[in-house]
This record gives structure tokens, C-alpha cells and sequence, in this order.
């Protein structure tokens, strides 16, 4: 009787261990494509190179583990600055503007670098890491997760600024075929639980779990689509400064925004017409009218939909619609390494990108596959909220100011990472993440 307790605990540190070794061969696979010239350059702050990414997910496991331990040699001293990215409690960091100056040390380097870090971790697995490194290990996959999608945008990015508008990965659009008319969706509110449930893994900014007055409200049974975004490019929208808060009019001055980063418009022509190509990660495409839109600004997210009559929702409201829902989620687990990394128009057809919510009050389509969402929702502390102890307690806690959350995931999201209580962040002006929009009333 005694030995299964002792059998559930290896059963799951065997699994710890398989997902460490995935998420770690994901994130080579997912530079396969990718010259050593491509990992290295970075194209604006807020991205950064390819070969960062790698270097920082080995970073942390290599500093937050391993050097905890008497017996390890770190593989280069100099690391330790290099690739800290903004926690203060380890030490100096790199200027972050200009980490696409670090040529050295080299693609090749920073790869020798991460099996260095995961032979030190087989180690520390056949040892039998204690619950407290097994926890660290943990934050440690959901990081480097997290990190694959960043990879992805930042890439994307990079590559767009090319006028050969190269492709990260050919991959032939699926069929397109759009889904169900936009309707309304009503939901009662009430007094609602909003945060982590308390299973599974969850980060500490998705808690603790409170309660949450809401009004009756009503969402959109889809994403925004292109089309319905071009009707707002063609009714001037960009030049009507009574659509847009006054931070994002005076962003739509400073930048020239005209549409959502990576279309392109090829010629002038009538405004019934479709004129607009858009970049993606498989190469510059005719503007499909039947995807959800992506790559917009917050900002620009509120003023469609103000133009639409309508707003954004709270991000209590996208979760209690979501929580209170049936979940049909077929092939979300698709792995990001095969998957199509861009959005799709297939919603209805039976593909298996489709997702779909089901309640009383009707269907909530494309959930958690295409875009993040923007709610109208500050990025701020749940009530009760306590910065976690150490050096990873700076992992969410110090950016709960001036951001703005969004809900549900996008098309290089992490399967595992598709959750109601997950709160995705990002400045307001920021658009080179996947991100579109869900209206609500």
C-alpha cells in the first residue's frame, strides 16, 4: 500500500520530464526555418532575435535550478546578464533596445549553450527534484511556452520589414469558407467567479479566485472579421478623430496607422474593391475577407468598435461567457510546430481549427484558435492578489500598470495555454501580436 503514493509521484515526474523535453525540442524546431542571419537581427524594442529566445528560456532554467546546485559549473559567466531579461532580484541586465547587437555569442553558441542546460537537467531528473524545484520546473515550461509564441510574432515582424517579403514556412491556405451570420449572444451576469480554479497549472496573475459583479451583456458570436474591419478603413475611420481615445488619435498621427500592421494596399482603386494584400508567416497573401482581422492596437480594437455601435467587453464578461459555456475544442492541440499560423476563415466547415462554445443563450465561435482579444479591461491586481516570494515573483506582478488585457489565445498560442482564466497583456499601442477583436454590448 505504501508504494503508491511512490508510484503516483514518479508517474508524474516522468510526465514533468516528457514536457520538459517537448517544449525544449519544440522551440529548436520552430528555428528550423530560419538562417543564422534571421536568429540574430532584431527589428524594433520590443522584439527580440530568435536566437535571445533560445538563449532565455536556457537562461532561466540554468539560474533558477541549476545554479542553485553545489555541483554545477555555469556554462558561461557572462550569461548571466546577457540573457536576463527584466528581473532586477538576479542582477544586471542587457540593454533590451539592443540585443540584436549581441552577434556573439553565436547561433551555433547559444544551441551548445541549451544541451549543455538540458544534460544538467536529465541530471537533476534522475536525482528526483524536491516539490519546491519540481514547482520552478513548471513556471520554468510555461515560460519557455510562452516564449514560442513570442518567437513566432517577433519573427514575423522581422521578416515583413524585408521587401523580398520571404516566407517563414510555406504552408498552402486552407480552403476558406465563412462561418455562421454574426448575432448576439445574451448572458444573465450576476454575481460571477472570475480567476484559476485552482486546477491544473495556473500563473499567479490568474489569481486568487473572487467574485465579480456583472451586468447582463451581450457578445458577439464571432471574431471582427477583415471584411467588416475594411468597411471601417473605407469609411475613413483613421481620419475621424470622434472615433479614438485621445491616445490612440494622437498614436494614428505619430505613426500614420491607415489600416492593421501587415496589410498592404497594391493600388488605388474603388473603395468596393479588394486592392489589400497581408503578410503573414507563409508568405504576403490576397486579404482574405472572411478571417477574423489581426494585429491591431487596442486602440484601434475600441474604435471599430465604437464605429460598429458597440464596445469591447470586460474581461470578466469574456470569462463568465466562456465559464459558464460548453466547450467543444477539437484539435486545439494541434502542435504550433505543424499547425496553420495564421487566421482562419474555416470556422463552420468541420475543419479542425474550429472550436465553438455552446450555452442557451447560443454559440461563441473561434474561442481560443485565431486572435487574442482585447477586452476594455486594465491589467491590474485581482483583489487579495500577493507578489509570489523570490526573483519570480517578478514574472507578472511589477507590469500591472498602464496595459490592457486580452482573453482567449491565437493561432501560435501554445495548446496548453488555452484557458478561460488566462490573462494575456500588452501596452495599448502594440499591434505585432496576434491580436483582433470580439464585440460586445
Amino acid at each position: 500500500m505504501n508504494a503508491t503514493p511512490k508510484i503516483k509521484a514518479d508517474n508524474e515526474l516522468g510526465l514533468l520530464r516528457s514536457r520538459y523535453q517537448a517544449t525544449r525540442e519544440i522551440s529548436k524546431a520552430l528555428i528550423t526555418p530560419l538562417s543564422a542571419e534571421d536568429a540574430c537581427v532584431q527589428s524594433m524594442p520590443d522584439c527580440s532575435p530568435a536566437k535571445w529566445h533560445l538563449a532565455h528560456t536556457t537562461w532561466f532554467f540554468e539560474t533558477f535550478l541549476l545554479e542553485q546546485l553545489e555541483s554545477y559549473q555555469c556554462f558561461h559567466d557572462q550569461f548571466r546578464v546577457l540573457f536576463n531579461s527584466y528581473y532586477n532580484a538576479v542582477g544586471e541586465q542587457y540593454p533590451r533596445p539592443a540585443r540584436g547587437l549581441l552577434t556573439r555569442p553565436s547561433l551555433a553558441d547559444v544551441l551548445a549553450y541549451r544541451d549543455y542546460v538540458d544534460e544538467h537537467m536529465q541530471s537533476l531528473f534522475d536525482a528526483g527534484p524536491h516539490m519546491e524545484q519540481q514547482r520552478v520546473i513548471e513556471v520554468g515550461i510555461q515560460h519557455e511556452q510562452q516564449h514560442q509564441e513570442l518567437l513566432l510574432m517577433d519573427i514575423k515582424h522581422l521578416l515583413s520589414l524585408n521587401p523580398l517579403r520571404p516566407t517563414y514556412r510555406e504552408q498552402d491556405s486552407a480552403g476558406a469558407s465563412p462561418g455562421e451570420p454574426f448575432h448576439w449572444t445574451d448572458h444573465p451576469g450576476g454575481l460571477v467567479n472570475i480567476g484559476a480554479s485552482g486546477e491544473g497549472f495556473c500563473f499567479d496573475n490568474e489569481t486568487p479566485r473572487h467574485q465579480h459583479f456583472t451586468p447582463a451583456y451581450k457578445l458577439g458570436s464571432r471574431l471582427v472579421t477583415n471584411g467588416e474591419y475594411l468597411e471601417f478603413i473605407n469609411d475613413d475611420a483613421y481620419s475621424n478623430p470622434a472615433l479614438w481615445l485621445s491616445d490612440g488619435w494622437a498614436c494614428v498621427q505619430e505613426q500614420n496607422w491607415q489600416a492593421p500592421l501587415y496589410w498592404r494596399e497594391e493600388q488605388q482603386g474603388p473603395k468596393s474593391e479588394n486592392n489589400w494584400f497581408e503578410f503573414t508567416l507563409h508568405g504576403e497573401r490576397k486579404l482574405n475577407l472572411d478571417a477574423p482581422v489581426v494585429h491591431l492596437s487596442f486602440y484601434e480594437a475600441d474604435a471599430f468598435a465604437r464605429w460598429a455601435g458597440a464596445r469591447l467587453p470586460t474581461e470578466m464578461e469574456w470569462e463568465h461567457a466562456v465559464n459558464q459555456s460548453a466547450m467543444n475544442l477539437a484539435a486545439v492541440n494541434e502542435s504550433i510546430v505543424s499547425r496553420l499560423l495564421h487566421p482562419s476563415a474555416r470556422v463552420n466547415d468541420g475543419s479542425p481549427y474550429r472550436d465553438k462554445l455552446s450555452s442557451n443563450s447560443g454559440n461563441l465561435e473561434q474561442v481560443f484558435t485565431d486572435v487574442w482579444q482585447w477586452t476594455a479591461s486594465a491589467y491590474l491586481p485581482y483583489p487579495g492578489y500577493v507578489t509570489p516570494p523570490g526573483a519570480i515573483g517578478e514574472y507578472n506582478g511589477k507590469f500591472m500598470s498602464n496595459q490592457m488585457v486580452l482573453k482567449g489565445a491565437c493561432c501560435v498560442t501554445p495548446e496548453s495555454h488555452s484557458r478561460a482564466s488566462y490573462r494575456n497583456f500588452f501596452y495599448p499601442h502594440c499591434r505585432w501580436q496576434f491580436a483582433g477583436l470580439r464585440l460586445a454590448r
